[in-house]
């Protein structure tokens, strides 16, 4: 079995209940600047995580349906593995084949379409 592993933005989530299902690794806080897109917010508290590959749908279910719409749609989350990449929005949640290119051109439209700036939709291999 192969674990994914990602990233979480706590400020991303309506709840953090669903932190108790992955493993934290680490914690970074950065502070939120224009390019975030987040005037909102002050902070980002970014959770590198490892999620295990038996629990990765269920984790991405309840990531989609934790991350807050109240500023839109303009949240994500992925974490990936060797093979495949979740990418997971509210109420929309992508596996990607890693080595498949057309799924990422389909997976950064779509955020797009939803205001995420073009710099965080940089999706590459691992």
């Amino acid at each position: 079995m192969d674990d994914y592993k990602g990233v979480i933005i706590e400020e991303s989530l309506t709840d953090t209940e669903v932190l108790k299902e992955v493993r934290i690794l680490k914690t970074h806080v950065s502070r939120v600047t224009k390019r975030h897109k987040t005037p909102w917010l002050r902070k980002w508290t970014l959770h590198t995580v490892t999620i295990r590959e038996t629990k990765a749908n269920k984790v991405a279910k309840e990531i989609s349906r934790r991350l807050d719409e109240s500023h839109g749609e303009s949240w994500y989350a992925d974490f990936r593995n060797m093979d495949f990449h979740y990418i997971v929005f509210p109420k929309k949640i992508f596996k990607v084949n890693v080595s498949d290119s057309q799924q990422y051109q389909e997976v950064r439209k779509y955020g797009r379409d939803r205001g995420i700036p073009e710099y965080q939709l940089d999706f590459t291999s691992p």
